[in-house]
């Protein structure tokens, strides 16, 4: 009664509540079929997945403990190599100072003889018997006594204890380590194999949608081939319009502030419109003529493809719009694209390109370096809409098989999200905050929403 009869709520749509009532139980009715039909057995995948890595890591760690001792029996073994050598060595230095010992007492024992066979010739000499023989022995010169046999005393060997210490045999045992390697953040999950639609809307005026920039509070930026950029909500009622020099390219990006940032390539500038919808110039690009642009849910830097005279290039601004990383070239020197038409960011801050005149999906990592290119599963692959997931997966639209690729975040194929028989003439793609993919269409101003991933 108070939207028929009060002023301030005359003129806008009455809901039925038994509709809205209907809908709702139908949308949860669904929600629970999918929730047993997948979200329940994936997460049961996941509980086996998680048992076997558990029974990998125990095999893993005993047969470290295996290793280790395997190498401590080495260890020993060597130790005591070592030590029968070290033992033999004082063995025979031993054997050999007991000889040099015992060649001085023979020498002495021989001394002592030699003595006391002197004394009795000595006493025999005085015996009045013998004046003869005393005679002679005056004459001798046997009668001068030997020196004592000179002896040494030897020099025993030293020995001196090793230095080392626990770390040092820590050392011969080997080391163990834990690479320095992030573990995955999240386990590949599959997607959902039935593409669920959501919603289904028009946008008044437009011919076609050739990109999306979502919002926020429920609003989304669309643009179409005439250069028409509107402001709508979930209903496709338009709250706001800009007539720019953009066509069919991703020339217009929100940030995560919700400002709408465009290209203006007509001026060769990049604009920015605020919450309180005023446009002002926020980069001039120069020379370059910007066609795409992107802004990081990272960091906030905007990334922007660029043409001139045949060349193309990628460009990142921080969020304050200063110059930070040009991208142009691979590591031997060749053009990495033709015409940055589509562009945006992966989770690992990988910068994915759509270049449908290279007829592909070029992939550089943070710093540049090119990573992969991913140039579709047949031999005509035209590369339109492009967009990344919370899982790192890559959705691209192929505007000549008229479907929506899916890759993982290597650039390996997965499978088609969306055939022809789902999706007519797909033009661009986007993924909200509730993991709804997004479609935009050529000769047509729908928009379809599909859930594909939780």
């Amino acid at each position: 009664s108070k939207c028929t009869g009060t002023k301030e709520h005359r003129g806008h749509k009455v809901t039925d509540l038994e509709m809205v009532y209907d809908e709702t139980c139908l949308l949860f009715h669904e929600e629970i079929a999918k929730i047993r039909s997948y979200f329940e057995p994936t997460s049961e995948d996941l509980k086996k997945e998680i048992a076997g890595d558990v029974t990998d890591m125990k095999k893993i760690m005993e047969n470290i403990r295996t290793s280790i001792k395997t190498e401590a029996e080495a260890v020993k073994k060597l130790v005591d190599t070592v030590t029968s050598d070290k033992i033999e060595q004082v063995n025979k230095i031993e054997r050999s100072l007991l000889e040099t010992l015992s060649g001085q007492n023979q020498g002495i024992d021989d001394y002592i003889n030699y003595l006391n066979d002197l004394i009795t010739t000595l006493y025999g000499c005085l015996s009045p018997l013998n004046i003869q023989q005393l005679t002679v022995a005056l004459k001798s010169k046997s009668l001068i006594i030997r020196p004592i046999p000179e002896t040494s005393k030897p020099v025993p060997p030293v020995f001196t204890a090793g230095k080392y210490s626990k770390e040092d045999v820590a050392k011969l045992l080997g080391r163990i380590t834990v690479p320095n390697t992030k573990p995955e953040e999240n386990r590949k999950i599959k997607p959902m194999e039935t593409v669920t639609k959501v919603r289904e809307f028009t946008i008044p005026g437009f011919y076609d949608v050739f990109h999306i920039s979502l919002g926020k509070l429920g609003r989304f930026w669309a643009s179409d081939y005439k250069g028409n950029l509107v402001q709508t909500d979930l209903h496709g009622n338009q709250l706001q319009k800009i007539e720019t020099s953009g066509k069919w390219q991703c020339y217009h990006t929100t940030t995560g502030e919700g400002d709408l940032i465009y290209t203006d390539k007509d001026n060769k500038v990049i604009k920015r419109i605020a919450l309180g919808y005023t446009s002002t110039e926020f980069i001039k690009t120069g020379d370059w003529v910007p066609s795409s642009i992107h802004s990081s849910d990272i960091n906030g830097d905007i990334l922007v493809g660029m043409i001139k005279n045949g060349k193309c290039k990628v460009t990142r601004y921080n969020k304050t719009g200063t110059e930070k990383q040009n991208i142009q070239w691979d590591n031997k020197g060749q053009e990495l694209y033709e015409l940055a038409h589509y562009i945006t960011e992966n989770i690992n801050g990988d910068i994915c390109v759509s270049d449908y005149a290279k007829h592909a999906v070029v992939v550089v990592d943070k710093s540049g370096q090119h990573r992969f290119s991913y140039t579709g599963q047949r031999s005509t692959f035209t590369p339109y809409g492009i967009c990344t997931d919370v899982l790192g997966h890559i959705l691209v639209c192929d505007v000549v098989s008229e479907t929506v690729h899916l890759l993982d975040q290597d650039g390996q194929f997965l499978y088609l999200l969306l055939t022809s028989q789902e999706v007519n003439s797909p033009n661009t793609v986007c993924v909200d905050d509730k993991n709804n993919l997004w479609v935009g269409k050529w000769k047509t101003n729908t928009v379809t929403v599909y859930k594909y991933l939780q």
